[in-house]
């Protein structure tokens, strides 16, 4: 029997909300980390909670989580890259704009084309290069390089950590993508995404016990971080599981754009709550990037 699909705007809306969830989660994290939570202990909480959830679902639906040896390894290298990449992602949130981060990490969409290209697959269209370029372009202004070419701004020392932490996440995250379309997808989502959360809390867990990041650990100095990663842990849990659980009826290959609305929830949950303002040329720049990649996306998709 056919799944029964949302109508597209109620998918739309859902996907959006969504969007909103996991840019709020990063927003809990940067406050999180403001009250000195460490970036581990942020990681395991999260990615904890969410295999939990997704080990609930996995069970209820009586799926297999039975994998061969050449499955096995790829799983495994996609829950490093994951873990990988959440690290990446909150190192950048607590160095930089959460807004600012999230619009660098969304370039993942580019790296994946490259990465699939370089890996035997078809060569980007012209299309998509000149929509590459121009998401470089809103890149570049959106990081106020411009300003600082001028000789009107500075690098610190903390914003170029910021950002590379966020680049290398991005093609992290391209990696884990490409590896997931090509190499694990004839495994059922849930599945997949439990074992890699799984994946993500081992990794976690192992960098712990080696003290890999000095204070990742570091609990919470007041009551107002312990709630910030409380809301950390239920929003990412409970859009990630959401996700899932909805997939089959949100016509992922048609709406998935719908989830860059991530970076631009971002933005403006960082100026609400955390009062972190861009100027009018770096929104313009960040417009941009959101623009390109949702072209880049539904090209990809159609």
């Amino acid at each position: 029997m056919q799944t029964k699909l949302f109508p597209r705007h109620i998918a739309a809306l859902l996907l959006a909300g969504l969007a909103c969830a996991f840019a709020g989660n990063h927003i809990a994290a940067r406050i999180a980390f403001d009250d000195g939570a460490g970036l581990l202990l942020a990681i395991l909480c999260r990615s904890g909670v969410t295999m939990l959830v997704l080990g609930i679902l996995v069970f209820l639906k009586r799926e297999s989580v039975r994998l061969g040896p050449a499955m096995a390894g790829w799983q495994l290298l996609m829950g490093c890259l994951i873990g990988f990449q959440s690290f990446c992602i909150y190192s950048a949130v607590a160095r930089i704009p959460v807004g600012l981060a999230l619009l660098v990490v969304n370039l993942s969409p580019v790296f994946l084309a490259l990465f699939t290209y370089v890996l035997g697959g078809p060569a980007p269209t012209r299309r998509s290069v000149v929509l590459m370029a121009c998401i470089l372009c809103g890149l570049l202004i959106a990081l106020d390089v411009p300003t600082i070419v001028a000789g009107q701004g500075q690098f610190d020392e903390r914003w170029i950590e910021g950002v590379l932490f966020s680049l290398v996440g991005a093609a992290v995250f391209g990696a884990a993508m490409w590896v997931s379309e090509n190499r694990l997808s004839g495994m059922a989502g849930t599945v997949r995404s439990m074992l890699t959360m799984a994946l993500v809390f081992a990794v976690a867990l192992l960098a712990s016990a080696a003290n890999v990041v000095p204070g990742g650990l570091s609990m919470p100095e007041s009551t107002g971080g312990w709630l910030a990663l409380s809301f950390l842990v239920v929003l990412y849990g409970a859009a990630f599981s959401t996700l899932f659980i909805f997939m089959p009826r949100l016509d992922i290959a048609r709406n998935a754009p719908v989830l860059n609305v991530e970076p631009v929830a971002g933005l403006m949950f960082g100026w609400l709550i955390l009062d972190q303002q861009l100027s009018a040329l770096q929104l313009v720049g960040g417009g941009m990037v959101v623009a390109g990649i949702v072209l880049l996306a539904y090209r990809r998709q159609g």
